[in-house]
């Protein structure tokens, strides 16, 4: 098959994980694959894809609304796909799920699908939610199936009237269960948390999660006090990159504990942090079902969660997490200074975290129903033509199109 995946951002978050995780095992397949993403990416991240995927920057796709930008978008995607021709296009995200699966329907590609991981209108004002839906809805008319990373977000796209039920899978975001499972410390941990070589290790909080206002990380530190207050060396990581970051900065430094908070930015072990937390907490206020909510599980820790539509798939509020509205994020604070000051209570929630089934949060599993799908989709479908190649990459040199890198 030919796939092409488009991404509105390409950043070190849930999403973006789980579209990469996507592309690289489909070109292990031996499909052709191609992944398209907006003007936002991380440098190093887009630098690791080399040699592995073809990649295309279009640097008119951008997150916020822009009538003007948004038209040169799609009109630079129709006709990068009228020339590539592929079987499928998967799109991900807001933004490119939009003028994603446009520009697929303008240059006739058979398979149009999309993963829906976040949905754009939960959480928002009227006039937003208006528009979103709209939008959504219009796309959705071209739409061959959905993939949704839980059923919350199914049963909220089916109630909204995008699409129908036979239309919607749930597939869970994947990852690897045993890198959380069988992780240790990081080195030199003393380094993480401030403290001296040697000195015990003092009870750590994690929130492992991209900079961005949806998660709340401000609003977190500003709580955070209620911990400090009652466990007074607790020392909070966050781990995570992004548009925020100069937000939860300051936020840091206004912080009358800023003493207790490490930002460590990007960290390529996740699973090792989650080892050496005690407890782990994510406070966002719109997500779909976030894959680091699993990854605490499998890394048996005790967790505090927002929540959020489908946590109730897998966090039972008591056994293996403690669930707190999303609207409170000092009830979120609350619950962490219970649980550190706790250990029988964090102890039983930690064992209820490593006796959660998580086998449909495989990375395998998650690969092997993508695929699935996509042969579902395209079987009644006739085979799409192949382009010539040489005008492909002529088409594609980057100049005409605004595109680079492929």
């Amino acid at each position: 098959m030919k796939i092409v995946h488009v991404i509105t951002r390409l950043l070190r978050a849930g999403s973006e994980e789980n579209t990469l995780a996507c592309c690289l095992a489909q070109a292990r397949h031996g499909h052709e694959v191609l992944l398209v993403h907006g003007a936002e990416y991380d440098p190093r991240l887009r630098a690791s894809l080399a040699g592995a995927l073809r990649v295309v920057t279009l640097e008119k796709l951008i997150n916020p609304i822009s009538p003007s930008r948004d038209v040169s978008a799609l009109r630079q995607l129709t006709r990068l796909m009228r020339d590539w021709r592929p079987d499928i296009v998967h799109t991900h995200q807001s933004k490119a799920g939009i003028v994603g699966r446009l520009a697929a329907k303008e240059a006739n590609i058979p398979g149009i699908i999309h993963g829906v991981h976040i949905l754009p209108f939960v959480h928002v004002g009227r006039g937003q939610r208006l528009v979103f839906l709209a939008a959504e809805r219009l796309a959705a008319r071209f739409t061959r199936a959905f993939i949704d990373v839980s059923q919350a977000m199914r049963d909220i796209c089916i109630a909204n009237h995008l699409g129908s039920p036979d239309q919607h899978h749930v597939v869970h975001s994947g990852f690897d269960l045993a890198r959380f499972a069988n992780a240790r410390w990081p080195q030199d941990p003393h380094l993480l948390l401030g403290t001296a070589a040697g000195e015990p290790k003092p009870p750590v909080v994690l929130m492992l999660a991209a900079l961005e206002p949806r998660k709340r990380h401000v609003e977190f530190i500003e709580a955070f006090g209620k911990v400090v207050d009652r466990v007074p060396n607790v020392r909070l990581l966050l781990a995570g990159d992004g548009p925020a970051r100069s937000d939860v900065e300051s936020a840091i430094e206004r912080s009358p504990f800023a003493n207790n908070i490490r930002m460590i930015g990007y960290h390529s072990e996740p699973e090792r942090l989650i080892s050496l937390a005690d407890v782990c907490v994510l406070t966002s206020m719109r997500e779909g079902l976030p894959r680091v909510m699993m990854q605490y599980l499998a890394g048996g820790r005790a967790s505090v969660v927002s929540h959020l539509p489908g946590v109730e798939e897998v966090v039972r509020h008591g056994v293996n997490g403690i669930v707190t509205p999303a609207e409170d994020v000092g009830a979120a604070a609350a619950a962490v200074a219970g649980l550190l000051e706790n250990q029988q209570h964090r102890t039983q929630l930690a064992d209820g975290a490593k006796r959660t089934d998580l086998s449909s949060w495989g990375l395998d599993a998650m690969c092997e129903s993508v695929e699935q799908i996509y042969q579902s989709v395209l079987e009644p479908a006739p085979s799409a033509a192949r382009p010539n190649e040489a005008r492909i990459r002529d088409r594609l040199a980057g100049q005409t199109f605004g595109l680079h890198g492929f």
